[in-house]
């Protein structure tokens, strides 16, 4: 073979079997010791196999493989979702070496990239062709399969979802083929694929609509919240192209940041000396001191924004980039997200009770929870979104087809790994206000109390028609795990248990942090009850045995705990994104 199989002691006995029925010529790059985990190290899981595939030919044969082993797959990027939708003690593949740039179309301005990429090399590759992605959302680090398939989007009037800009989407099933969709090829299936959760197959190839390369000036100022809330219905968003704002709840401010197409030269931020390393560490330091002293958490808001952004009203920041590095930001530290989207004109009523809830203000509010002794981190983000009149739209589209959309990012930041005490009552309030709006949440952020009935109350039949589209080109399963069942599956009395899906069997606390997540198909170090034991009467692949049973689930071993881990930082050295410079805390 082109590539050692894993080695067959942690694989049952009938895995080398049916590899070796495979065209040897075609490498299997596996390992089955890998440890995944999320980029904020909330998560963390042990793959049965960690596969890396470099060709359609070698992710056709891992999905032919896993359908003769009756094994889950799940499609990972970077991992910068906080939430368990990646976790699996199933094969894992990852596309990271599947990302070339395959065609340019610089008459339509369109490129074709395999679907590995990540969004900061496509748009390095576009630069170089004199274009660039029209949107962005606050990194460029995922892949630019996995930023359509959880609906990321960036905050302008003008623009909505990543996915508004594919053309077409070449998706692998599970049967081995790669079927190509557009709006006007398979349309449904396109449609459920713009936003695919990872529940229909490995997106393998992506058309996506580009424009020409341009530069942005963004100008970045701190105000009064009363000021933003008299803009709101004037020109707060359409002012200029790109408008988010972060909320400051206890300094009774808010930072508006502005950003149009400019020919202006090139011009860095103006040096502020703690917008270094100096309060990125700083911050930190405070944020983990308050850990144990909550009630620190409206003066750090103060003085760290303060220093950074200045203590009066006003007070701006300035900067001409390239749009591919000026709509970037950094999320400094590992992190909880909870972030849903409101009709646009509900947003001053939504901020308004948030912050009066915040303020322990229960009655006011309306919020039916026990604020006190609650202190939350800040700021909050707030962003837009208008998809109004375009189509086609995914049917999980985050945004509403009939109003502009508002996105509320309740971000809890966890210094040096720690949960923050906050957590559980702070995301049961934001969620409760969320639903009561008719909310929805993002698909790849730490939300909570969310399942099929909610979903079906505001998704209608868009959900159905996703569900059915799923269960058309995976009848079995094999791309379903128990986020899908928990968040927008039926309950198992209205759709049984698939044959291949990943029942979530153990979750526990690390001591480093975050959680190990164990799934049904977990057996690193094997031993257990092997069902391709049984014998086939016809010797036939798996492939042939009708609704043969999934693996027997055995749990053999806690995932060990790697104390020492560094904390990874979301920063390359790019514009707007050193720590050694001004730069760390611009745009937030």
């Amino acid at each position: 073979m082109a590539h050692s199989p894993p080695s067959p002691l942690a694989m049952p006995s009938r895995f080398l079997i049916e590899l070796e029925r495979l065209d040897p010529d075609v490498p299997f790059r596996a390992s089955p010791s890998h440890i995944h985990r999320t980029w904020a190290r909330t998560f963390h899981s042990r793959p049965e196999l960690y596969i890396r595939p470099q060709s359609l030919p070698e992710i056709q044969k891992i999905v032919t493989l896993a359908r003769r082993m009756r094994r889950r797959v799940v499609t990972v990027g970077s991992a910068h979702s906080p939430s368990d939708l990646t976790c699996t003690s199933a094969w894992m593949v990852n596309l990271d070496d599947f990302n070339q740039v395959l065609k340019v179309d610089r008459e339509r301005k369109t490129m074709t990239v395999q679907a590995g990429i990540r969004i900061h090399k496509l748009n390095s590759e576009a630069r170089e062709q004199g274009l660039t992605i029209p949107s962005l959302g606050s990194i460029d680090d995922q892949s630019i399969a996995g930023a359509i398939a959880t609906a990321t989007h960036g905050s302008s009037m003008s623009h909505g979802l990543l996915s508004d800009n594919v053309v077409s989407l070449r998706i692998l099933l599970a049967n081995g083929q790669a079927v190509k969709c557009s709006s006007e090829q398979s349309p449904d299936l396109f449609r459920a694929a713009l936003v695919s959760l990872g529940a229909l197959g490995i997106v393998v190839e992506v058309e996506y609509q580009m424009e020409e390369h341009r530069d942005l000036e963004w100008i970045q100022t701190i105000l009064p919240i009363e000021s933003v809330l008299a803009e709101w219905n004037k020109d707060l968003w359409t002012s200029d192209e790109f408008v988010r704002v972060w909320w400051l709840p206890y300094m009774g401010r808010a930072i508006v940041w502005r950003a149009s197409m400019t020919n202006k030269p090139a011009r860095a931020p103006q040096y502020n000396w703690y917008g270094g390393s100096v309060g990125y560490h700083t911050y930190h330091i405070l944020l983990w001191m308050s850990q144990y002293v909550p009630r620190l958490l409206p003066w750090v808001e103060w003085f760290v924004f303060g220093m950074q952004y200045g203590f009066k009203d006003g007070c701006t920041i300035s900067a001409v980039e390239e749009q591919r590095n000026g709509l970037l930001m950094n999320c400094l530290y590992s992190q909880f997200v909870n972030e849903w989207s409101i009709p646009l004109s509900k947003g001053p009523e939504a901020l308004t009770r948030l912050t009066q809830w915040i303020h322990h203000d229960e009655k006011g509010s309306g919020i039916p929870f026990d604020p006190k002794g609650v202190y939350v981190h800040s700021p909050i983000e707030v962003r837009v979104a208008n998809t109004v009149g375009r189509h086609p739209r995914p049917f999980l589209d985050t945004s509403y087809p009939d109003t502009p959309s508002l996105y509320l990012n309740a971000t809890l930041y966890r210094p040096y790994g720690q949960d923050p005490p906050c957590h559980q009552r702070y995301y049961e309030a934001f969620e409760h206000l969320m639903k009561e709006m008719g909310g929805r949440p993002h698909w790849a952020k730490n939300f909570q109390s969310v399942d099929h009935s909610y979903l079906s109350s505001v998704y209608a039949s868009d959900l159905n028609d996703y569900l059915r589209v799923r269960d058309e080109v995976d009848p079995e399963g094999m791309f379903v795990g128990s986020w899908h069942r928990r968040t927008i599956l039926p309950p198992r009395n209205q759709q049984p248990v698939l044959p291949l899906e990943e029942k979530e069997i153990v979750r526990r606390e690390r001591r480093s942090g975050g959680a190990d997540w164990v799934g049904e198909q977990a057996r690193w170090w094997d031993g257990g009850a092997d069902v391709f034991e049984k014998k086939s009467e016809s010797e036939e692949s798996f492939d042939l045995m009708a609704g043969a049973e999934a693996e027997a689930s055995i749990l053999l071993e806690s995932l060990r705990d790697d104390e020492n881990e560094d904390v990874e930082k979301r920063t390359r050295e790019l514009p707007g994104v050193r720590f050694g410079d001004a730069s760390v805390f611009d745009k937030m």
